[in-house]
């Protein structure tokens, strides 16, 4: 089962980084709560781990507990971001699930710019990919729930994903998911 990690060793991230053979992609995110603190997907840290010592890791989540709603119209899957990135931006900004929202519920094409990282709706494409794509992220089955119901309608395959979703919040995700540290 594919894991995240959450590690505060932010300098020796970097410093590894540059040891990472050309053509492989570390996608690290940094925690919009805990400053220094840094999100890592399975492969990213197999990969960083290849160039040290196992990197020490304050918590882990199971990969799967973040969930992802891609919809009926989802397209362009050349171009979508790793999910292990995907999930690993989700629970950087304290998130439990996000939704694929560059088409509306009609195939319109959503258009937003996000203010900030800490912006609920954000833009993640695959390093090298071309088309962007639009995610709405969010934080508590609640906001799943409503944002879904209003977007896509009540009765929306969106809607009872967003009903379904395992989590009440992130405090719940890490109180039922969480191995705490994983110091090697």
């Amino acid at each position: 089962m594919s894991r995240l990690y959450l590690t505060t060793d932010k300098d020796e991230i970097a410093r590894r980084r540059g040891l990472i053979p050309k053509g492989l992609v570390v996608e690290a995110w940094a925690d919009l709560v805990e400053p220094g603190a840094v999100w890592l997907g399975e492969e990213s840290k197999a990969l960083l781990d290849g160039a040290g010592t196992p990197l020490p890791v304050r918590l882990s989540l199971p990969a799967d507990s973040v969930a992802v709603y891609y919809g009926p119209h989802l397209r362009d899957i050349e171009s979508l971001p790793r999910e292990e990135s995907l999930r690993a931006r989700v629970v950087s900004a304290r998130g439990v699930a996000a939704a694929w929202i560059t088409l509306d519920r009609f195939g319109q094409a959503n258009v937003f710019e996000p203010a900030s990282h800490a912006d609920p709706v954000f833009n993640l494409r695959r390093v090298g990919g071309g088309k962007g794509h639009l995610w709405r992220l969010f934080r508590t089955k609640e906001e799943a729930t409503v944002y879904m119901a209003e977007a896509y309608g009540r009765e929306s395959e969106g809607a009872t994903w967003a009903r379904a979703l395992a989590v009440e919040s992130f405090e719940d995700l890490v109180k039922r998911h969480a191995l705490r540290d994983q110091t090697p």
